[in-house]
């Protein structure tokens, strides 16, 4: 019997479902999440899988504001780990792209000095994804096999007593 998904939740808090089958539930917080990009899907696939818990752009901050004070532009960081009082920006694209989420968050510490913001630009991501094992580095050999290919070995485990 198939069961509607949930409304998607934004944050690991937010996430509170009964499992579609107790005994097969492999459902995630990420799963109910939809992100603007892959790989912000596979970094809260990673953080859900090591417990960590997380927020998906739960907050926007003020960065550029008009003459008279009234704010005119927003930063909305990709992540919150309440645990550690972070934020968090992936940033994964071009050179422009990169070049403008620096700014952001330059703007932010600027205008919200006690806001904590990390960004982790394509080779952290890259370097996260190949730790973890989520993919393989594409600079490096295949690893040697962990047996030498041929026939199995056969052991003798001695004689075996039939009762019957």
């Amino acid at each position: 019997m198939n069961r509607p998904l949930p409304p998607h939740p934004t944050s690991r808090r937010a996430w509170r479902h009964e499992p579609l089958r107790p005994d097969l539930d492999f459902t995630t917080p990420a799963d109910y999440v939809d992100f603007a990009h892959e790989s912000e899907r596979q970094f809260a696939s990673l953080l859900d899988f090591y417990g960590i818990e997380w927020d998906y752009e739960p907050r926007s901050f003020p960065i550029v504001f008009d003459d008279d004070g009234a704010p005119v532009k927003y930063f909305t960081p990709d992540f919150y780990l309440p645990a550690e009082d972070l934020f968090i920006e992936i940033t994964t694209m071009s050179q422009k792209l990169v070049t403008k989420k620096n700014r952001k968050v330059r703007l932010l510490r600027e205008h919200h000095p006690a806001v904590r913001c990390k960004i982790f630009y394509q080779r952290d991501y890259l370097h996260l994804l190949i730790k973890y094992g989520i993919e393989s580095d594409p600079g490096q050999a295949a690893p040697p096999p962990t047996r030498i290919p041929g026939p199995p070995q056969i052991v003798n485990l001695g004689e075996v007593e039939l009762t019957g």
